[in-house]
């Protein structure tokens, strides 16, 4: 269930994508192999977003040790509808106050160097620098990670959602030019919407409710002493 609940939110927040990481697409060096190239760069994606996944999954796994499942997964989604709902300007100055800026000075200088190259190896990189950038849709889907407390299952859950983006991705990069400045920025007027649906997701799974797939009993299993036998 959380795998496909991965590639729904992929899929569904990829209009996203188009609008934040659409340019990036449609830079793409032209090559006689589109297929193979576009096809690197998004491949190159979906590993970053992977080991973003298992990074958080470990992160979370490390919270759940204590218990904490159920406070962790209201927690975040009280922390994506304050997203939501704080006003752009404050979310700009917070950003910069993360270094978030400088981050991507640093990584416009390594795409200046891939975009250069034009051979498939660069189009690999691209995608992984491009799955580095920082990116709300990114944060909603590294929070589903932690949620899940697994590495293996915080992994597979970002590879998830990393394929759900590459249809739109991948046809933003071939068709080029055909999706303007307008359209890409009332594309990332969604995102609200998605981070809202994710929000209500989590803390629905945090009340413990006994919904099925919604918000099903989260037992912790404490280990004691008596637990250990030895033979």
């Amino acid at each position: 269930m959380e795998l496909l609940t991965g590639f729904l939110v992929g899929l569904l927040g990829s209009f996203h994508c188009i609008g934040m990481c659409g340019p990036i697409a449609l830079a793409l060096p032209r090559s006689n192999s589109m297929l193979l190239s576009r096809s690197l760069y998004n491949i190159g994606r979906v590993i970053t977003y992977s080991l973003l996944g298992l990074l958080f999954g470990l992160l979370g796994s490390r919270l759940e040790m204590f218990g904490l499942q159920r406070i962790i997964s209201i927690s975040l989604g009280v922390l994506i509808l304050l997203t939501v709902l704080t006003p752009a300007s404050y979310r700009l100055k917070l950003s910069s106050m993360l270094g978030l800026y400088k981050l991507v000075g640093i990584l416009k200088v390594y795409f200046g160097k891939m975009f250069k190259q034009h051979s498939m190896a660069s189009m690999l990189m691209i995608g992984i620098l491009n799955g580095l950038l920082p990116c709300g849709f990114v944060y909603i889907g590294v929070t589903g990670a932690i949620a899940l407390g697994d590495a293996v299952n915080g992994m597979l859950f970002m590879a998830m959602f990393g394929l759900g983006t590459i249809p739109v991705m991948f046809g933003t990069s071939l068709i080029g030019g055909a999706i303007n400045l307008s359209l890409r920025q009332k594309l990332t007027k969604l995102l609200p919407a998605f981070s809202l649906m994710l929000a209500i997701i989590f803390i629905l799974r945090g009340l413990n409710l006994g919904i099925p797939y919604v918000s099903p009993k989260l037992e912790h299993k404490h280990t004691t002493s008596q637990d250990v036998i030895c033979h």
